[in-house]
């Protein structure tokens, strides 16, 4: 075999030798049953068609690689932003350990969750007993400030009552009674991460805030920055616009430090994240804005019944949304935008105006969350781009009519389609049949990318096949120069292989763009 001690082959190499090719095709011919090669090539052709393409999109029963995860990874995710939290998921194990190793992936950072290791016995007799004994082992083992817990399909299905048995859990002494224990219920089979997110931030804030006297704090804002695998750059980021203009803020829920921790030979299970006194004193604030709407419809609504100001926006990235962030933060916190901020907004203009004649009238198809498409559509057509195709599994009717008003506001968005709660199997038909010049989204864009040609730009949650994308801001002016280089570094990467033989492809011998 070719594997040994003196050549330790990486699995994709190791596959490609010729025992491994052996053996893989073997396994095949006599165990998978496959059809005749040309048979399969038949219908690989025909599933490029348009007439596919309509029964395709006809699909009603049947989802092929959705754009979304599920609600308890939001809550993994929400619980991860506060000091000393650990996430405590009323399910199985299994299922926490797709939320952990789906985090982990990303972050390229462990992701600290514990359940209550939910089995069939649970299933039939309920899971009180599973939560006593989890809330007392995971409080005297990993000694967190808070324990935030969330719920599986199966805790949900049987209808476990969270309050019920956190009372219980307390009552028995298996935590103090003290102990702060928010909770939120989020069943896996209806909704998505962005909707596990926004009730347990909902949660956490109604455990501090319930009940308390608001006393406001005239100019104060609280930032919900969203469910975002970007979080390490983007909080960072808009920490630094907000410091510069001089506002008292809160981030509520800031995972940035805990997905990007130092090595320095100092282990953290928590680092970081806002402080339990923070999210008390935030009740006070005089406003709680949201970075992305569709992330924290709930919340929002709960922020206004307390009495805030509050407004949302879709995921500031690019010169108009990120002005409109701004301009708000400055009208409710009286706070002047400086100068250095104007000449960053200046300098990104002037950025998109030097790449212009590259960037105008490219087709862009784009998928991930209902926030995240809204504004990078918005943000390439700032740069002349046409949005061709948007994509949002868990996209609402209120989202396709939003987006859709957003389009037809620019020439360069008249032809654009939106495509609400379609998957990513529809997204190659659609590729297939209306080709675009550039896909935007996650990780598994890059199945796309090999099967339609269309090049891959990475900058949505789940980014597997990259490294460190996440420590670098989306948001803001600073986060618009990223995505515009990351968008041009595509489409010269592409024209580079296509003009690579010079005097046959190369005819300038093109090196100056």
């Amino acid at each position: 075999m070719p594997q040994s001690a003196d050549k330790v082959l990486d699995h994709a190499p190791l596959f490609r030798e010729p025992e491994y090719r052996q053996m893989l095709a073997g396994k095949r011919s006599n165990f998978e049953c496959p059809h005749p090669d040309k048979v399969v090539a038949d219908v690989g052709e025909y599933t490029k068609t348009w007439e596919y393409r309509e029964k395709n999109l006809a699909r009603e029963a049947l989802v092929v690689n959705p754009a979304k995860a599920c609600q308890p990874l939001g809550a993994v995710f929400a619980a991860a932003g506060f000091e000393r939290t650990m996430s405590f998921v009323h399910g199985s194990q299994g299922c926490v350990a797709y939320y952990r190793s789906h985090l982990s992936r990303h972050f390229k950072e462990p992701s600290s969750a514990v359940s209550s290791s939910m089995t069939e016995d649970a299933a039939v007799f309920g899971g009180l007993k599973n939560m006593i004994d989890g809330l007392a082992n995971a409080y005297s083992l990993y000694d967190p400030k808070m324990i935030a817990v969330s719920t599986t399909c199966m805790a949900e299905v049987i209808g476990d009552d969270l309050h019920g048995f956190i009372e219980n859990a307390k009552n028995e002494g298996s935590v103090p009674p003290e102990l702060d224990v928010p909770f939120a219920h989020t069943p896996a089979f209806v909704g998505s991460h962005v909707d596990g997110y926004d009730v347990m931030v909902k949660g956490i804030l109604e455990h501090f805030w319930k009940g308390q006297k608001r006393k406001i704090a005239i100019g104060t804002i609280n930032i919900i920055p969203g469910f975002d695998g970007f979080c390490v750059g983007n909080n960072r980021e808009l920490k630094r616009l907000l410091d510069l203009m001089g506002v008292s803020y809160t981030f509520l829920q800031d995972a940035s430090d805990q997905f990007d921790t130092p090595s320095d030979g100092k282990y953290r299970m928590y680092d970081g994240g806002t402080m339990i006194t923070d999210v008390k004193k935030a009740l006070n604030a005089e406003a709680t804005l949201s970075l992305q709407h569709y992330n924290t419809r709930k919340t929002l609504e709960y922020c206004k019944d307390v009495g805030q100001v509050t407004a949302s926006f879709h995921y500031p990235l690019g010169v108009k949304a990120t002005d409109e962030f701004l301009m708000k933060v400055s009208g409710i916190s009286g706070r002047d935008i400086p100068t250095a901020i104007s000449m960053e907004r200046g300098r990104l203009v002037d950025a998109m105006a030097d790449s212009q004649a590259w960037l105008h009238g490219k087709k862009y198809a784009i998928y991930g969350d209902p926030d995240f498409v809204y504004a990078v559509a918005r943000f390439v057509m700032e740069t002349g781009g046409e949005p061709t195709h948007c994509l949002a599994t868990n996209g609402t009717p209120a989202w396709e009519a939003e987006i859709k008003e957003l389009l037809q506001s620019s020439p360069f968005g008249k032809d654009a389609q939106v495509w609400a709660g379609k998957d990513l199997w529809a997204m190659r038909s659609l590729l297939f049949t209306e080709p675009v010049d550039l896909l935007i989204g996650n990780s598994y864009g890059k199945y796309l990318e090999r099967d339609t040609g269309t090049p891959l730009i990475r900058l949505m949650f789940p980014i597997f096949d990259r490294h460190h994308h996440h420590r670098f801001p989306l948001m803001g002016y600073q986060g618009g120069l990223r995505v515009l280089t990351a968008i041009l570094d595509k489409i010269f990467d592409k024209l580079d292989r296509e003009t690579s033989e010079p005097g046959v492809t190369d005819y300038s011998f093109d090196l100056t763009r």
